[in-house]
């Protein structure tokens, strides 16, 4: 059955400049004009087209099919505009002032300003504002779901406000993000009293962690950079894990060499195996992540390797669409918490940019508060923000199951305080056995959470228990990698293998003799355990 019908948006009509690399328009439709909603069983949402699929109340099952020997990427570039790209991005000193001129172009290998400092990415944002903020929110929801190149990714589909200036031939994506908003029922009635509680699954991505999100732009700048013959022979990362398993996947899909620092037996064997079955040069140091860190820093400025970790800052401008899925899901409402765990620290400051962009042009009138939360045995930005941002001291991580964020001297502290102290934002601790507690119990009720989402669900506990954060609120919980990354852990507590932890939520396998009547026995006492209390 065909159906049909458009919505024309006179407010947009005057937005004559827009440089969009458009889905699917003929090419006598190039130039910008207003958008036009089709919904229709066989038809695609065109924000460049000026007539609409009403039209034709019986189109062709072949009409939005691409030509026989065309792929995704021959498509795109075929229907692309021809439209004068405006608007642009630069690297900048982290939090410089308005007097500030020292800028860098994106296409420059540079990773620290010229005092030593962090660099940020900085977006056009007198062009962005030259489109309302309906604008956007109708452009970003027309992307969703599709296969359009680059459109199809969660982050691409953010384009004008990630790498506004890259070619989409340039582009190295698995069509990563929009990963699942996934509401915590049971959880937040059971454990918190919530009925408003929502788990942000980034883990459910394409090498299992939210590290996807930035390295698609990362490995995409870098594919770019070697096109345009910069000295960049193959990139480089020091890694707990999860940067390590996104860089050697990226790199591969784009034949680009990748070079991995991993601390020797402090990450899980399933995150290990990820970059050498990507073929990635694998080196496992004798050390923790702080000193991979140092190491990587000296060799990329020794050789032509790119570095990818997120001192970085391109990684962040991938991240920070988690923040703007997040209010899509929402339909652009704003959630009154969001709660991320923090390592390196760069991703609760990629979660306040994206929320700020989106609040600054437009799409919402406000942003969430945002909570860190760090594992005890790593916990340097807690102690930093509990002596009320007095003094900040790095710590020697210990050993925690949230051995992704096991970081005791975090490179993007100064990112991390910035966002909290702009979000009126709180940070919270988990020890170990709070953190894995926290996993079984979140597990308990459907979900499959890693450690360091354990970590973020021990902060909201706490901060629900002191009556910080209220039954009512609206509360997102950022799940920053796969469970099936950390099966061991879970081996490990259900097993009650875990020295000095009770284990209090553990569910071992009853040993049974292979007998009708035990099996019976067995049977007869959990159904009678399990059987509504009347």
């Amino acid at each position: 059955m065909a159906y049909s019908c458009s919505l024309f948006h006179s407010s947009l009509a005057s937005k004559s400049n827009f440089p969009l690399l458009h889905h699917r328009n003929h090419p006598k439709f190039n130039r910008p004009a207003p958008i036009v909603i089709s919904c229709s069983s066989s038809s695609t949402f065109d924000p460049s087209s000026t007539t609409s699929s009403s039209n034709n109340n019986t189109p062709s099952p072949q009409k939005n099919r691409r030509l026989a020997d065309e792929n995704i990427r021959d498509e795109a570039r075929r229907h692309r505009s021809t439209a004068k790209n405006t608007l642009s991005a630069k690297y900048v000193p982290f939090n410089a002032g308005p007097d500030c001129t020292e800028s860098y172009s994106l296409d420059e290998i540079v990773y620290r300003s010229r005092s030593g400092g962090l660099l940020d990415v900085q977006h056009d944002m007198e062009a962005l504002k030259k489109f309302d903020g309906a604008y956007w929110r109708e452009l970003f929801d027309s992307r969703v779901g599709k296969t359009t190149w680059p459109y199809g990714s969660g982050v691409w589909s953010k384009k004008e406000w990630v790498l506004p200036e890259i070619d989409p031939d340039d582009i190295v994506s698995a069509f990563e993000g929009n990963s699942n908003l996934f509401w915590a029922e049971r959880f937040g009635k059971q454990f918190l009293g919530m009925n408003d509680l929502w788990v942000k699954h980034c883990g459910i991505s394409h090498t299992g962690s939210f590290k996807d999100l930035g390295m698609t732009v990362l490995v995409s700048q870098v594919n770019r950079l070697r096109k345009l013959k910069r000295p960049v022979v193959g990139v480089g990362c020091a890694s707990t894990g999860d940067t390590s398993a996104a860089l050697s996947a990226y790199c591969a899909a784009a034949g680009i060499p990748s070079i991995v620092f991993l601390p020797a037996n402090k990450i899980s064997i399933a995150q290990l195996v990820q970059p050498i079955a990507n073929g990635a040069f694998v080196l496992s140091i004798d050390t923790d992540f702080d000193g991979c860190m140092k190491l990587i820093r000296e060799v990329t400025a020794e050789l032509p390797i790119y570095l990818a970790n997120s001192l970085n800052s391109l990684r962040l401008e991938g991240q920070k669409t988690a923040a703007i899925e997040i209010l899509q899901q929402f339909d652009w409402e704003v959630p009154d918490w969001v709660i991320v765990p923090g390592g390196n620290l760069g991703n609760i400051y990629a979660f306040y940019k994206g929320f700020k962009m989106c609040q600054e042009l437009g799409l919402v009138d406000r942003i969430p508060r945002l909570v860190c939360a760090q594992a005890a045995n790593a916990n340097p930005l807690y102690l930093y923000f509990k002596s009320e941002w007095n003094e900040f001291k790095a710590v020697k991580a210990n050993t925690t199951f949230a051995s992704a964020i096991q970081i005791g001297d975090p490179v993007s502290i100064d990112r991390a305080v910035y966002a909290l102290k702009n979000s009126n934002g709180i940070v919270e601790e988990a020890t170990e056995e709070e953190l894995m507690d926290a996993m079984a119990q979140a597990d308990s009720t459907g979900m499959f959470i890693c450690p360091h989402t354990g970590v973020a669900l021990t902060a909201l506990m706490k901060l629900r228990k002191s009556g910080v954060i209220g039954a009512g609120d609206r509360t997102v919980v950022v799940s920053t990698a796969h469970g099936l990354k950390f099966t061991q852990s879970k081996v490990d507590y259900h097993s009650k293998e875990i020295p000095d932890m009770a284990c209090q939520f553990a569910n071992p396998p009853m040993q049974v003799r292979a007998e009708f009547g035990s099996v019976m026995d067995v049977l007869m006492k959990y159904l009678g355990d399990k059987a509504p209390k009347h």
